[in-house]
């Protein structure tokens, strides 16, 4: 399993089960996880309220709003993440193009070198 050992990661995730997936396999590979977390409201009220954040998987799309105002905040806070999505690029605006996308399923061995590199 990767290791995203004393990392903390914050997950958005709108769909219950990919969600608690994502979570299991996170804390089996070290981390301490923040969320799950389904609406762009209640990321960026954790986002304010936790002092620490690693690194960060976003769903593009959560219950049809998209996550960007979430990304701007990480970005604020120089948090790197990665856009967790199904989509293709052309739902990507131009000043996202260059944050890493992981399809659906996301396969978690990637992931550290992006997010922690």
């Amino acid at each position: 399993m990767t290791d995203f050992k004393d990392k903390t990661v914050l997950v958005v995730e709108d769909d219950y089960f990919i969600a608690m997936e994502l979570c299991r396999n996170l804390e089996e590979a070290g981390a301490e996880v923040v969320g799950p977390i389904g609406r762009v409201g209640e990321a960026l009220a954790r986002i304010a309220r936790t002092d620490r954040l690693d690194g960060a998987l976003l769903d593009l799309n959560l219950h049809g709003s998209m996550s960007f105002p979430i990304a701007d905040k990480l970005r604020e806070r120089d948090v790197p993440f990665v856009f967790a999505t199904g989509y293709d690029d052309s739902v990507i605006p131009e000043n996202y193009r260059e944050v890493p996308r992981c399809r659906k399923p996301v396969e978690l061995l990637s992931i550290p070198t992006i997010l922690f590199d």
